[in-house]
């Protein structure tokens, strides 16, 4: 397990929602790689780092993030898919990931964010 905070990966194409979600990883002590705003964003910053975890959102201005959920799931990286369509929304092959609706409490964010952190390590 590597020193220092759990690095986790933001995938959000809202400004306001992006910054929100950083703020409370900060304030919950985790370390943000991000935000990605768009799919290849987002896969830009996984070919520089390993993130601990991952929050995706799956509409990314009206562009799937199913890529970024299925190189992560193929990486082994551990991710929260934040969507506004509840898990019947799920894209084929990811309707086990772990689901927050939004809008969410961030409280609840950073408390899923650890437990995924720590079935990872």
């Amino acid at each position: 397990m590597a020193d220092g905070p759990r690095r986790v990966m933001v995938v959000e194409d809202e400004a306001l929602v992006a910054m929100l979600v950083e703020d409370a990883l900060v304030d919950a002590g985790f370390g943000v790689m991000g935000p990605a705003a768009t799919v290849e964003e987002a896969m830009a910053l996984l070919s520089l780092e390993r993130p601990d975890a991952v929050v995706l959102d799956l509409n990314l201005a009206g562009e799937t993030s199913t890529p970024v959920a299925d190189e992560l799931a193929a990486r082994g990286i551990p991710y929260v898919i934040a969507t506004g369509y509840g898990a019947s929304g799920l894209p084929a092959g990811h309707q086990d990931a772990t689901v927050l609706a939004k809008p969410y409490d961030p409280a609840e964010l950073t408390s899923v964010l650890g437990r995924l952190c720590r079935q990872a390590a």
